[in-house]
């Protein structure tokens, strides 16, 4: 008789039939209100940490050798020698510069003295001619004035009188001069003889200025009162307008010892006149000097 095998018990408890099932995977349903869904976030980048090295050395700070070995006395020398050559390069560097800066200045300034000089040499010139035709003007009329009243040219008497009381002065330009005085300090002027060229042109400049100043009072003393005392108004305005054809023969209460007196004045005004002329020269050839040897000394043919 057959055994039947007895049937398999559920060790677990359980009943026969009831295994375990394999779990499904659930699956999402479908989000009908997208408000209420977050937003995903988008894949995280993943960075790849770089190669480090496996070991980081370490800075060390070595503190410096303090004991220094005695240099020899010829690296010592030699130090100086370079020290005192680079403080004389630039001492010899600084003086050239300086001495470029000096004699553009100078040069500027000498030239325009040269400019000044010449200026003055034609002014001179242009009085010389004035002063020589006065210089003639007073000689005519002291002969004039030696005349009897009766035979005397009244008309060429009031124009001779008129011609003397005319005068051309003298004014100098100064400015270089004065420019250049100030800066007698540099080597450029100190060492030429400009100074003594300049002394001598401005002592007769100045002798010059006081016969002019000796002039003016002649005039105003001398013959001004002869002027009001014996000249028509007409006369008179035609005297001082450079107008001597609109001059008439007519005088005011003229008298023979009127004449003479004013043959006295003349001689006075006349020998003023004269050194005026003979000053004019002195100084123009002061001038003429002092303009040569700018021109030589300081190379300026093409100024």
């Amino acid at each position: 008789m057959n055994k039947k095998e007895p049937k398999a018990t559920n060790t677990a408890g359980k009943k026969p039939g009831t295994a375990r099932k394999k779990a499904k995977p659930k699956v999402a349903e479908p989000v009908t209100n997208a408000q209420n869904v977050p937003e995903t976030p988008p894949a995280a980048i993943v960075m790849q940490p770089e190669a480090t090295p496996a070991t980081t050395e370490m800075e060390v700070h070595h503190h410096p050798d303090l004991h220094h070995k005695p240099k020899p006395w010829k690296e010592y020398l030699l130090e100086c020698l370079m020290i005192f050559i680079a403080v004389m390069m630039g001492f010899i560097a600084e003086n050239i510069r300086e001495e470029i800066s000096n004699n553009e200045h100078a040069r500027h300034l000498t030239v325009q003295l040269v400019h000044d000089l010449r200026a003055d040499s034609a002014t001179l010139d242009k009085i010389y001619k004035f002063e020589t035709h006065i210089e003639k003007d007073n000689d005519a009329l002291f002969s004039l004035l030696q005349q009897p009243l009766a035979k005397v040219d009244t008309k060429k008497l009031q124009q001779l009188v008129g011609d003397s009381h005319s005068m051309f002065p003298f004014h100098p330009s100064g400015g270089a001069i004065g420019a250049i005085k100030n800066e007698l300090q540099l080597k450029q002027f100190s060492n030429s003889d400009i100074i003594s060229y300049i002394a001598r042109y401005e002592g007769h400049t100045e002798l010059l200025r006081s016969v002019q100043d000796i002039a003016l009072q002649y005039q105003r003393n001398l013959l001004e009162p002869f002027l009001l005392e014996h000249f028509t108004p007409a006369n008179l305005s035609a005297a001082f307008n450079n107008s001597p054809s609109t001059i008439s023969e007519q005088m005011q209460n003229l008298t023979q010892d009127d004449l003479t007196k004013l043959a006295s004045r003349i001689v006075l005004i006349r020998r003023n006149n004269k050194e005026l002329v003979d000053d004019n020269r002195l100084v123009k050839d002061d001038v003429t000097k002092l303009l040569q040897y700018i021109i030589k000394q300081y190379n300026l043919q093409d100024e």
